[in-house]
Formats: structure tokens, sequence, C-alpha cells
């Protein structure tokens, strides 16, 4: 008899969910439900770089998604659902009280950004990573070593310690802190007191300071030292951290209720979105995984006798266990990447869409098909002008700190900038240097995993980019000199959970086999264009000494 498991994915703008055949990765379903309140823009100031999500757009489209998605599949394939695994994004941290119920769902809370989930991308913390940067260096022991000794306010203790001095009524009544990652997996099994919640290796070791060999998270002592208002947060968040191959539990009787399940399927320990997607794409060692989306998260794994000793300096860390167990993961990421895209179609967008809609002679029906027109041709109109330019003719560069600098050396202080204007550079001149401006931040960190010694041996790309984008995949290839593999999946990352589930339900032993059976293969790969390799090495260069220019700039304003 065939046993199936689902793959939830939590990205930053929906939820995904697949349902797998695991003896052949089948697909039987599929569902998309994106977050209602996210796409209102409620609780968010990009101007003040805050980014929040209300647990509630993570209830209702767990709901619905997962819903749709079992719709249709017959009594037999839903009595063989063994298991359901979840990633999300991360660092996205939320305030809980004693029973792990998140502060946003309490009445007084509702309408609080501070009390919701805080966002992976949102940089309100920046003052206190700098201060959790400058103490790490002179304590006795440096919490930062295995995050690539930089901590970034991306990054849950600056999180917490930003919204615990800002907002008393969210200090006052916050007994602990819980990821996302780790909360879904909680509420499937319908058990989410913060001690008793399994908490993720990844969101652990690569965000919250949490190693081994400091036994857990940083001392209470050096939190203390920080700030006095982390004082006894320790002993209410956790010691212990698990894989993504462990079981959390069982689905509850409410949600089994809900979805027409068993409370026999098993659900896994939740992770991180890329490393799952990492997973998905069947990343083996010292192959760099990129999930290529709104950022970028770059990912290898290694197998630890030979990493040994070895610390790359400025990544997102690397961890023991994250990504596959009982390997090395090393992360590693850039905090925006289609994003960036996605500014430049709104900077030209919206004066056309405010003339249009104050414009007297076309009627409201027309302007607003129109305007739907408009947007959802401008992208691809770009491409295709941006892909008839020659790279050697455009004066224009431009650098990719649009969102800060992830790595390598994170600095949220940061801002975009397009140099070389002249009166002939048009919109697609400067899109095509903002493609070439990602893809030169892609090299930089592909310099600095080689240059500390960590061997790329392949490329593989996931995520919405990497499938649409024939330009932005071949420009990187060329600024990369490799060739890189796109996989066949839409949903690696949801399929990487599918195959956690497959382990964590007793189908296959490990991460590998499930690999072997539920992959989906590749469906294209990128070859660097020979002509352009060092037209781009070249660009690569002016790129890298405008970046030296300009951050001394940014980090004295």
């Amino acid at each position: 008899m065939d046993k199936y498991t689902i793959g939830v994915d939590y990205g930053t703008d929906s939820v995904r969910v697949v349902i797998v055949n695991a003896q052949n990765g089948e697909i039987v379903g599929t569902a998309v439900s994106e977050y209602k309140r996210w796409k209102e823009g409620e609780y968010c100031d990009p101007s003040k770089n805050q980014f929040r999500q209300h647990p509630l757009d993570y209830i209702e489209s767990l709901e619905e998604s997962l819903k749709a998605a079992l719709s249709g599949l017959s009594e037999t394939v839903k009595n063989n659902i063994v298991a359901i695994s979840v990633d999300t994004t991360g660092s996205t941290p939320v305030a809980v009280d004693k029973n792990g119920v998140p502060l946003s769902l309490l009445p007084e809370f509702k309408d609080n950004p501070n009390s919701m989930f805080i966002l992976w991308k949102d940089h309100t913390a920046v003052k206190e990573a700098e201060e959790i940067n400058v103490l790490s260096k002179k304590w006795k022991v440096d919490y930062t070593k295995y995050e690539g000794g930089i901590y970034s306010s991306e990054w849950f203790w600056a999180k917490i310690l930003h919204i615990l001095r800002i907002d008393p009524k969210v200090r006052n009544a916050a007994y602990s802190w819980v990821e996302h990652c780790d909360w879904i997996p909680a509420i499937l099994c319908g058990n989410t007191k913060p001690e008793e919640i399994k908490r993720s290796r990844c969101a652990a070791g690569h965000k919250a300071m949490w190693a081994e060999e400091f036994g857990g998270l940083p001392s209470e002592e050096f939190l203390v030292a920080l700030d006095p208002l982390l004082k006894d947060l320790r002993s209410r968040l956790y010691s212990k951290t698990y894989t993504c191959d462990i079981k959390v539990g069982n689905l509850s009787q409410e949600w089994a209720n809900k979805l027409g399940l068993s409370t026999n399927v098993t659900i896994g320990v939740g992770a991180f979105d890329a490393h799952l997607g990492a997973v998905g794409a069947e990343i083996k060692p010292y192959q760099l995984v990129k999930v290529i989306g709104t950022s970028t998260c770059d990912m290898i794994v290694a197998p630890k006798n030979e990493i040994k000793d070895k610390l790359v300096k400025g990544i997102c860390g690397q961890v023991d266990g994250s990504i596959i167990p009982d390997m090395i993961g090393l992360e590693a990421g850039q905090s925006a990447f289609g994003d960036i895209y996605a500014w430049f179609k709104n900077v030209i967008f919206e004066p056309v869409e405010a003339l249009i809609n104050k414009n007297e002679l076309i009627d409201g029906d027309t302007k607003n098909k129109l305007l739907s027109d408009i947007e959802s041709q401008l992208i691809q109109y770009l491409t295709e002008e941006a892909a008839k330019i020659n790279p050697e003719e455009s004066t224009v560069i431009a650098i990719d700190w649009h969102n800060g600098r992830r790595t390598p050396d994170a600095n949220q202080l940061l801002k975009g900038a397009i140099l070389g204007l002249n009166l002939g550079s048009d919109a697609p001149r400067i899109f095509r240097a903002l493609v070439e401006a990602t893809a030169f931040g892609a090299k930089k960190i592909v310099d600095r995993f080689v240059s500390e010694g960590v061997k790329i041996e392949s490329v593989i790309a996931i995520g919405g980019v990497a499938k649409k984008s024939s330009l932005v995949m071949q420009i990187l290839a060329d600024v990369l000199n490799m060739p890189i593999k796109v996989i066949n999946s839409d949903q690696a990352c949801a399929l990487g959970s599918a195959m956690a589930a497959a382990v964590v339900g007793n189908i296959y032993s490990s991460l590998n086999d499930a690999q072997k059976y539920i992959g989906s293969g590749y469906e294209t790969t990128y070859y660097p264009d020979k002509n352009k390799v060092e037209i781009y090495s070249k660009l690569y260069r002016e790129y890298d000494l405008f970046t030296q220019l300009l951050e001394p700039v940014y980090n004295n304003k």
C-alpha cells in the first residue's frame, strides 16, 4: 500500500501545501493560500523596515491550504497519509503567554504589531544587533562564532530585545518567545506550552546563538549584561534542540476533525523554508543550493570530519544538524533579490497608476483593466529589453543593498545605489544593472566560502526567480562562471518538507533515502557564456570598488 506525506511551506506572502506519494514522488494534491492581512499591508511600515505578520494569517491559511489540497483525494489516500512536516521563514519570532498563545491573539493586543510575528526581513533591531556584536567580542565566549561572527538585526535576540525596550505592555505580558517554525508544529499537535515545544536546530543554531559547546543558549550572565530586561527569559525558552527528522507528536483531535485525517498522523520538527528547500533540491556535500525569491538563502552541507574547527566568517552560521542531520549546514544569503526587481517595477508603475487614475478621458472599468495589464507586463517588458543590451555598452552599475546586507558581513545600515548614470540611461539599462548587482552580491558570497576554505563543486537554484527568469539565471551563471541547475519542482521547499515527513513517518530511515524516491530532478542547466565571463569579471571589480567606497559613508550616517 502506498504511503503519503504532507509538506507545508510558509513563505513570505502565502502558505503552500503538497501531498506526495512517498513511494514515487507523485504529487497528488497541492494548494496555495495567501495571507489576507499581509496582502493588505497591515501592520507593516516599509519606511521603518517594519514587517510584521498576524498569527491569524498563519492559522487561517494553514487550514485553507490543507483543506484545499486534501479535497478530491480518495479516502484510501487520506487514510494512508502518515506524516506532516512544516517549514517557515526565519528568524520570525513572536511573544507568547504561558500557554504559548501569541499575544496578538489576545483581545488587548489584537492590533499591536509588536505582539505579532516579527518577519525575517524586519530590520527595526539594528541598534540591538550592534550591541550584541560589541558585547560578544568582549565576552569570555564569543557566542556569535557559529553565526559568522556578526549578529544580524534579522535574528532572534535582537528582535526580542528591541520589542522589550519599546513596548512595556508586550514586555510585561510576554512569558516566552517562539519561532514561527516551532509554533506551527505545536499548533498541529495541540500543545503550545513554551517549555514543551520541540525547538528547531535550524532556528536555534543559526539565529539564536544556540550551540552544544555553550550548553545551549547564551548564558544568563551574558544576556543580563546585554540588557537586564532579558533577565530570567533564558529559563523560559529552551535548552535542547531537534533536527527535522524528529517527531514532535501526533495530529491533534481538533485538527484531525478539521482535515478529515487520523490522529495517527505524525508531526515533524519544523525547519526554515530555505533549509528544507535545499533538501527538496536534493542537496549533497559541497553543492551550493540557492533559494532565489524575494531574498536569497545560500546553503552548503559538509561532513563534520572535513569541516572540523573551520569557521567561515561573515555568513549566517554553521550548525551541526541543520539542513541535513549529522552534517554541518552552512548558510548565507542576500537580504533582497527579487524584492529589488519589484521595487524598480513599483518606481515606474506608481506615477503611471496615479496619472491614469486622475485621467477623465477613460472610464473606471477601462482604467482598472489598463492598469492591471500594464502592471502584469512591466517586469516582462523590462526583462525583454534588458536582454538586448550588451553588458559592455552600459555604464550603469548598481549596488544591491536596498534591504541592507545579510552576507557576507551583515550590515543593515547599508542602502542601495545606482551609479554611472548618463542621459542615455533608460529603464531597461537600469533594470539590467539591478539584475547584475544581485548576481554580483551572489558572487560575494561564493568568494567568501572559497576564500575560507569551503569548496563549491556545483550550484543548484530553486525558487520563483530561478523558475521564471532566464535573464537573471544566465547573468548569474556568467557572473559566477559556473553552471547552474534549476530543479523541476515549483515547490522545492514544500517538497523538502514532504521528504522530512517521510522520515518522521518512518517510511525512510534518512533524508538521503527520501530524496532518492521523492526528488523531482532538474529541468534545465544554465551554462556560462564564455564571451561574457570576462566582461562580468571587469564589471564585478567595479562593483566591488564602489561597495568599498560607499560602505563607510553609510556606516557614518
